[in-house]
């Protein structure tokens, strides 16, 4: 394939766009390399916006014990299933990697919409599909869209939700496929799996 190893890349940016560059090849999207390049500079570009320690998943575990604030604020993710090496590993992620991602989910969820416009959905049909289909992450207490067991995940889950996407389908294709179908959305399917500690 060839990956485009830009000039203006430093060697973490470079191994971002190999890796995701790969992926894109895998499943089959056209122009893999250039696909992941587009991704990769608009990551680059919000993530200079954040500007996080390193290592901010420890220092926030560190810093409830002597504070109210941060201690709250990550009861109400462990209601939701996040663990604590859930938190080390979302927050002690580069800004550019865990930017990188949430634009990847993106995209995908943008690639499915806009297949179920072009075979003839309408938007909310179309909306629909996606909140079927793929996790979407956020605030839980955000509740524009979704609530209850169809609202946002933490971002911290993502990881642990990758690797049951990745296994569920190949230990038992039927079922998944059919807990899916029988789910409203793909976040009360992955709550529901968090309550049985299948995840």
């Amino acid at each position: 394939m060839g990956f485009f190893n830009f000039s203006k890349y430093n060697n973490a940016e470079k191994e971002l766009l190999d890796l995701y560059s790969t992926e894109f090849e895998n499943i089959g999207i056209p122009e893999p390399s250039k696909m992941a390049g587009n991704l990769l500079d608009e990551a680059i570009k919000e993530s200079k916006k954040i500007n996080l320690p390193v290592n901010a998943g420890d220092s926030l575990l560190d810093k409830e014990k002597n504070n109210e604030s941060t201690h709250n604020l990550l009861e109400k993710k462990r209601r939701e299933g996040v663990r604590d090496e859930d938190i080390r590993w979302w927050w002690n992620s580069s800004d550019l990697e865990r930017m990188m991602m949430l634009k990847v989910d993106e995209f995908h969820r943008l690639a499915l919409h806009i297949k179920c416009r072009e075979d003839g959905l309408s938007a909310e049909q179309s909306a629909n599909q996606v909140r079927k289909f793929h996790p979407i992450y956020g605030n839980p207490e955000e509740t524009t869209h979704t609530d209850g067991d169809d609202g946002p995940l933490p971002e911290e889950l993502k990881n642990r939700i990758n690797i049951y996407i990745e296994r569920k389908p190949q230990t038992d294709p039927e079922k998944y496929k059919d807990e899916i179908e029988q789910s409203t959305t793909f976040n009360a399917l992955i709550r529901k799996e968090l309550k049985k500690n299948n995840l």
